[in-house]
This record gives structure tokens, C-alpha cells and sequence, in this order.
């Protein structure tokens, strides 16, 4: 369901007020007044953010990770290569651009599998995520503040990983299943 038919839908909430709180380089933050269905009113915070990218990318029958810090969980994740679109950036170029930036790889060819909402109950953002099994060397162009390491885990490893905890982000646990139906039935 689009915007437009969302409005038309009885549990539709019709914003009366924005108010906003932050605005920060990555995220903003604001308030919304709403009128409910039962013509109340309740106020709505809301992340605003981007988007971003994120890339299910196999060498050689692995998936390529990298391993990080994530601040706002205080722990190391193992995730696919992923990051945030720019201002009007299109996300299959910025899905290329992630891949080599973090990996040292070029995609020949990338395919969009899904797009999907991180967290609808107070975020906008959407995550794009592309597949390549088509790659070739290129370089890592890591940004100032990025400290992380790439490795190439084989389907086995990757289940480890998440039994362990060390997979732990909706955007890679996805990849990964998307993996398992692909070794199963051969298509995604």
C-alpha cells in the first residue's frame, strides 16, 4: 500500500504538527502531532533517515562480511558490506560504490533482491539489498572513521556466526536466508 492509499485507510493517521528535535549528519529526529482513527490526538517521534544499501555478495561460493564496531550496540558485528545513500544517490550505484569501498571489490553485475523497512515503528528508513556472485579485485576506500576488517565465510561458517551472535543485524540474517533457499532450491 502506497501513501496515497494509505491516507483512505481507516487506520490512517492524519499529522497536525511537526515539531523538530535534531538534525544531525546521518539522522534528524522529530515530533508529530496525529489525529487517530478515534479522532484523539497522539504525538509520534520519528527518525528520519536516508536509506541505505547493503550487498549479498558471493566470491567463490562465500559471503563476502566485514567485521566492526557498532556503537549503539557497544559489541563487534559481522555483517554484509552495507552504508548509507547520499542526497539523490542512486541506490544501485551506491550499493557498487559500498561493495568496493569496504571490500576492495567490484561487482560486474548486481542485482536488487529486496527492499525493506529497518524499524517502521519510529524510523523511515529503507534498506536496499543487492546480490552479486560476479566480482572482481579492486581497492578498499575505507572513510576516516571506518575501522573494519573483510572476510569471505562459507554458508557454514555464516550459520556459526549467527548461533554465536556474531551475525546479528536483520540486513545480514537476511542474506543469509536468502542463501540457504538459493543453496536449496536454486533461485532466491
Amino acid at each position: 500500500m502506497d501513501r496515497t492509499d494509505a491516507k483512505r485507510h481507516p487506520f490512517y493517521e492524519e499529522t497536525i504538527e511537526t515539531k523538530p528535535i535534531f538534525e544531525g549528519r546521518m539522522i534528524s529526529l522529530q515530533v508529530d502531532t496525529v489525529r487517530l482513527p478515534n479522532g484523539e490526538t497522539a504525538t509520534r517521534e520519528i527518525v528520519r533517515h536516508p536509506g541505505a544499501v547493503a550487498v549479498f555478495a558471493l566470491l567463490e561460493g562465500k559471503l563476502l562480511v566485514v567485521e566492526q564496531f557498532r556503537k549503539p550496540l557497544e559489541r563487534v558485528e559481522v555483517e554484509i558490506p552495507a552504508g548509507k545513500l547520499e542526497p539523490g544517490e542512486d541506490p544501485e550505484q551506491a550499493a557498487l560504490r559500498e561493495l568496493e569501498e569496504e571490500t576492495g571489490y567490484r561487482a560486474k553485475s548486481i542485482r536488487h533482491l529486496q527492499s525493506f523497512a529497518t524499524a517502521p515503528g519510529f524510523t523511515e528508513e529503507v534498506i536496499h539489498l543487492y546480490y552479486t556472485d560476479e566480482l572482481t579485485p579492486g581497492k578498499v576506500h575505507l572513510d576516516a572513521e571506518e575501522f573494519l576488517t573483510c572476510e569471505a565465510i562459507t554458508l557454514e561458517q555464516a550459520e556459526a556466526y549467527i548461533r554465536e551472535g556474531r551475525i546479528y543485524d536483520a540486513k545480514t540474517l537476511l542474506a543469509v536466508q536468502m542463501w540457504r533457499l538459493k543453496s536449496l532450491t536454486g533461485a532466491f
